[in-house]
């Protein structure tokens, strides 16, 4: 490594911790300080999956076994998570905001559909999310999407955890089964 990427390194390492302390820091924008942020419990339980996180994921529709990566980053001051998705190549985001107290996710698929997903579950170890369809019109009889999603972190690794989502194809409903690292 020459002196110069050794210089990036150590630039974006500080970058990163920087960041990381920052999170928890009063949130300033051009000298004025941004009011602080109350979050849920869900939203809570969310931040403790910050970072990259990897493995592989379980496809039950055709039981292929594909490559994924999972970011979640902590923006707009603090008060959303926003997670990046790569599911055998293909990119997608979703985010994770308090409404008046409550966790609400965004999920902007490949499918083509942003379907709107709520807290059914929430403890230190598991968070699940179903469809709300008092938030989105989607139908599972005419709409590809979403239906919910889980994650239960491992009990006795906080770096490992299984995410388990489902999907409504045609109308069918089909699951999928990652088992992930934080890297």
């Amino acid at each position: 490594m020459n002196k110069v990427s050794a210089a990036l390194a150590g630039s974006i390492l500080v970058f990163n911790v920087q960041t990381v302390i920052a999170a928890d820091a009063p949130v300033i924008i051009g000298g004025v300080e941004m009011p602080a942020v109350e979050s849920s419990a869900a939203f809570d339980q969310i931040k403790k999956k910050l970072g990259k996180w990897e493995g592989q994921l379980t496809q039950s529709l055709t039981g292929d076994v594909i490559d994924v990566s999972y970011e979640w980053t902590l923006v707009s001051g603090g008060s959303t998570i926003m997670e990046s998705v790569v599911e055998d190549g293909v990119g997608m985001f979703t985010t994770y905001s308090d409404e008046e107290g409550e966790l609400v996710v965004k999920h902007y698929c490949a499918l083509g559909t942003e379907p709107v997903l709520s807290v059914s579950e929430a403890t230190d170890r598991v968070v699940a999310l179903s469809f709300d369809g008092s938030r989105s019109p989607l139908m599972r009889d005419s709409h590809d999407f979403v239906n919910s999603m889980r994650w239960t972190m491992d009990a006795s690794d906080s770096n490992s955890m299984v995410y388990e989502y489902t999907v409504y194809l045609n109308g069918e409903l089909t699951s999928n089964r990652a088992e992930l690292k934080r890297q």
